[in-house]
Formats: C-alpha cells, sequence, structure tokens
C-alpha cells in the first residue's frame, strides 16, 4: 500500500509504516513540508496514496475519489498516542477496503465514511 503521512505525524509511527509497507511517503523534511493542505491533496491524488494526517481539514475531499483517508483527532494529542491510534486502525481495513473510506479517529470512538455504492 502507498502511504503519505502528513508532517504531524510522529516519526516512530513513520518508522512503523515502513515495516509494514514498502511506499511510506513523509512530507516532513521535503519541499512538500509546509505546503498548503490543498497542495498535499493533489500529492496524494497524483501518487495515489492513503493520507494519514490530524488535520481534520482533510475531511471535504471524502465525497472525491480516494485511496483513503486517515484522520486522528485528539483532545490532548502526544506522539504515543498518535502512533498507537495509527497503527490500531490502520490494521483494520485492507488496501482494497481502504478505497474511498474516510476513517475519522477520536478519543473514544471512531467514525468511518464511505460512498454509499452507485
Amino acid at each position: 500500500m502507498k502511504v503519505l503521512v502528513d508532517e504531524n505525524i510522529p516519526n516512530i509511527t513513520v518508522n512503523a509504516l515502513r515495516k509494514m509497507y514498502n511506499d511510506v511517503k513523509d512530507v516532513r523534511g521535503t519541499s512538500a513540508e509546509g505546503i498548503p493542505d490543498t497542495k498535499i491533496w493533489e500529492l496524494v491524488e497524483k501518487e495515489n496514496r492513503l493520507l494519514i494526517s490530524t488535520d481534520k481539514g482533510f475531511a471535504q475531499y471524502r465525497n472525491m475519489n480516494h485511496n483513503g483517508i486517515l484522520i486522528i483527532l485528539l483532545k490532548k494529542p502526544n506522539k504515543d498516542k498518535i502512533h498507537q491510534r495509527v497503527v490500531q486502525t490502520i490494521q483494520q481495513f485492507s488496501e482494497q477496503d481502504w478505497k474511498n473510506t474516510l476513517v475519522i479517529v477520536r478519543d473514544q470512538v471512531q467514525s468511518i465514511w464511505k460512498p454509499a455504492i452507485e
């Protein structure tokens, strides 16, 4: 599975994802670091990647065709909590199941949005 990790996801998580998947792109430390969310989304679409972020603004793309969006929204986030929730959640779905799926993870609940089948 191809994954793009936004700059707000801890390095420990990026390293764990790289052990699970062979193609994980971290924007941190690249020319993409700090670019607007619209540009991040263009990169996600162009490279057909699942997006992992803590930015709830990416939920606006849920009605578009995409390879998956995982958003972590915790009240008091820290790197360990974010890491735990990302690793736990990403493994709940196969690569095919992530297609067009938006998952928003909060402290106690997880919301899953998938478009209606036409």
